[in-house]
Formats: C-alpha cells, structure tokens, sequence
C-alpha cells in the first residue's frame, strides 16, 4: 500500500514531533533505540538529502527507497527531483546542488578521467543490468526487413544484427543522404551499446577527437549519432529528425505503443546482464559525509532487493509507483510492458524477457572493477580518450571511480542486521572485483576486463591500442 501525499510530507521526523506530545520523551528515546539497535556504521553526518534522476524507468530503486521508507530506516529524509538532462544532473551534483544521483555508468569515469566536465566522481551502487533498446522508424524497420530471418511462425528471429540495416544505411550514402540516430548522451550505454551493435554489423559509428577540438563522434561516420533527451526520443524520430535511437524504457515501448516504431535489440542481447545505470555522487561529499554514503547505500540494497524478490512479485506495484507524475510518468502499460518481464517488438510480437529489468540478481548492485574497464575500452575505442593508456592505467582508473569497499561495508551491515543473507551478495573476503570472461556479446567476442588492451585488438571497427586519431 502506498503512502499518502500527506504522510511524504510528515516524514518520520515529524511523527517523532508528535510522538513527544503525545507519549512524551522517554517514549520517543525508546523509539530511536529500536529503529537504530542494530547499527554498527556511525549517524549520519547529514540527514536532508536531494538526489537527482532522470525519467526511467531504470531510477527505480530510488523510488521504493523512498516510497518504502527505506531512507528513513536509515535517518535520512530524502526528496528526489527530476532533472532536465544528464548534463544538468551531472553539474548538479559536482555543484553540490544534488548530493547525488542517478547517473549514466560513464558519467563517472567520463567526469573523472576529463571528458567532458572534468570531476571526481565516484559509485558505490549499481543500480540495474540491461534495460534499453534500440528503435527504428516504421519506415526503416520497413526496409530493413528483407534482411530479416523468420521462424517458422513467421516472426522475426531474433536477435536481430546490424547487418540487416547495413543495406539500408549504404543506400542513404549512395543517395548523399545522412543516417541519422539518437543516443542521450555520450558518456551512455545507450551510446556505446548502439555503435557496439553497429560496428558488429559493419555499419561505423563515427569517432571522437576532443585533443583536436571535435567532440561530434561523426568522424568517418557511416551513421551519424547524436543526443537526444530519452523523453524526447519518440517525438524526433516520428518528426523524421532520427531514424532510429538507443535508449531506456520506457521510451522504446513508447514508440510501439504510439505506432512510430519498432524496437529491433535489446541491450540484453548485446551483452547480457550488462551494468547499466549507478548512483553517482562527488568524492568530496563521500569523503566529508561517509556515514550517509552507506546509509544511502543499504537502502538502495533493499530497494534493489524488493524490485526483485518473489520472481518479480512486486514489479506491478513498482510500475504503479513509477507511472506517477513526479516519477517516470509515463502511462502504466508503456511501463509494465517491459518491467513485469516482457517486451513488445514489432506491435502484437510481445515476447517474454525476464531479466529485461535486473535489479539484485546476478550481483547486479556489486560495482564491478571489470564494469568501469569495459566503459573505458569503448571511450578509447572511439576516441574519446584520445591516447594509448596501459593496462595499469585502466586499472587504476578505475579503482578511483567504482568503489566496492563502501558496498561491501553497507552490505555487511544489511547482513548485520539480518536484512538479506549473505549468500545473497558476493563472498566479499575472496572478490576480486571482475567477472569471469564475458562471452555473450552480439558480435561473440570475448571481453576479459583484466586485459582490456588485448580485447581492443578484437575489433575490426574501431582505435587500436596504439593508435590515434
């Protein structure tokens, strides 16, 4: 059951004021012992917190922190407040107006390493694996689909490759006519995923050149991409602006709902399980406030948790919770078409995809090492770090930026205090932070985080170790 508006605003803290008139002290002294018996991390050095997101669905584990109470489990009275961009929220946080937020995978390492804003920014929380999409126009979907397998029912197989756009992106070249696509921003996922899949497909993205003044990515570009808020998404591409984009939900199944669009790929079978978003705050404000960073910390564990439990048994009550105005706000059958473990293709080919949204299984909180160093592969790849970095290097990077040591802490206090199981996070005294050699990528090349160099020699498209622009 939902809380009220009313009871948002009174808060714990303001049924403690009452609480002391009614009860008086001692009775108030006795409820602050029990909420805080089981806690070993210190109080938290600030209680009032703002925290940032942008309107996807993937910000659901702020939502039920929130609405479920678990900030306030914590002592931490919390408002989350949309934001207008990912720009916006990234100069929000390094700014101090934001304590944090949800914040693309790359926008750390991309703040930290310089691209872009240049800032320290780290995480200790993954919010999610997988979760976006690429849609195309009716028009291009259209085209694309003498190139496309069918079973024996007459539907496409999929996944889908690139290879079936390819045709259709060397015919706009042949004509003079640029292909254009959206991604949201290009420190995403949704970017990298989006050239991943098209460079699979012998169709180039495009590179960077920041050290010499060009930050479009369209440098020897077969498809032009560029940013486009994910709201925004559906209403350029039926504007014929783009022909296509990457992005979150639900702003794929927007395009079906809506008729405009066909999503063609999931992310999930791009790279399965793959990091998506994080909860980003300044290493300023984890230094001066480390108490709260945990406190913060467990209760997304939790939140991560509920969306999960009982094979996805809440997820219709998150979608509800979501499709609310201050949320994500879009309609609550746009959102549960791919939240409730499925997902709507061409219109009518719905499909089950289970882990489509994946909150805590497989680990999917744990800030993984190997995570930040497949981001910082596909930044060298298409030039957005310009230089050849050593393997050293990626390593160190990022260890400043993901931060598994203040996961493990807010998840031994969860343990602690008999919230979740052990055996429901990693064995903390043997993580390495890496994963296992990945092998389930669309393009079947395997990526080993301990030796990103040797896997950027894999790619036909794209920089070499030792090359530059």
């Amino acid at each position: 059951m939902t809380r009220t508006l009313l009871s948002k605003m009174m808060g714990r803290r303001t049924l403690l004021k009452q609480a002391v008139n009614t009860l008086g002290a001692a009775a108030v002294g006795s409820l602050l012992t029990l909420s805080s018996a089981q806690a070993t991390v210190g109080e938290p050095e600030k209680e009032d917190l703002k925290f940032g997101f942008i309107k996807l669905t993937d910000m659901a584990p702020l939502a039920v922190a929130y609405e479920k109470g678990y900030f306030e489990d914590e002592g931490l009275y919390v408002q989350l407040e949309a934001q207008a961009n990912w720009k916006v929220l990234l100069d929000r946080v390094i700014d101090g107006q934001l304590d944090g937020a949800h914040m693309l995978a790359g926008q750390p390492l991309g703040a930290t390493i310089g691209f872009g804003t240049q800032a320290h920014i780290i995480t200790a929380f993954s919010m999610d694996l997988n979760g976006n999409a690429i849609t195309v126009s009716n028009d291009i979907w259209e085209q694309m689909k003498p190139y496309i397998d069918k079973g024996a029912d007459g539907k496409p197989v999929h996944p889908i490759k690139a290879d079936a756009l390819k045709p259709v992106v060397d015919a706009y070249k042949a004509e003079g006519k640029p292909f254009n696509m959206g991604m949201v921003f290009p420190v995403s996922t949704h970017n990298y995923e989006l050239r991943y899949w098209l460079a699979a497909g012998g169709i180039h993205p495009g590179f960077y050149a920041p050290h010499k003044g060009d930050s479009s990515g369209q440098i020897d570009a077969d498809a032009l991409l560029s940013v486009t808020p994910p709201p925004q998404m559906p209403a350029t591409m039926e504007a014929g602006t783009i022909y296509g984009y990457c992005v979150g939900e639900p702003w794929n199944q927007q395009a079906v709902f809506k008729g405009i669009g066909v999503p063609v790929v999931t992310d999930y079978e791009i790279w399965k399980d793959n990091p998506e978003k994080v909860f980003g705050v300044s290493k300023g404000w984890a230094d001066k406030y480390p108490n709260t960073h945990i406190r913060v910390v467990k209760a997304m564990i939790r939140a991560a948790k509920w969306l999960d439990e009982n094979n996805n048994g809440n997820r219709k009550e998150a979608v509800e919770i979501l499709s609310r105005p201050e949320y994500v706000g879009a309609d609550y059958e746009v959102i549960a078409n791919s939240m409730t473990g499925t997902f709507e293709y061409e219109k009518g080919d719905k499909r089950e995809v289970p882990d489509f949204n994946v909150f805590f299984r497989h680990n999917a909180t744990y800030p993984y090492y190997s995570d930040a160093i497949w981001y910082l592969t596909q930044m060298r790849r298409w030039g957005q770090i310009a230089e050849p970095k050593s393997d050293e290097w990626f390593m160190e990077t990022a260890k400043k930026v993901y931060r598994p040591d203040i996961y493990a802490q807010a998840a031994q206090e969860l343990i602690a205090e008999g919230k979740i199981d052990s055996s429901e996070f990693p064995d903390f005294a043997a993580e390495s932070g890496f994963k296992p050699p990945q092998t389930h990528f669309i393009d079947n090349i395997t990526y080993d985080g301990t030796q990103p160099n040797q896997y950027l020699t894999k790619f036909k498209i794209g920089l070499k170790p030792d090359t530059q622009l």
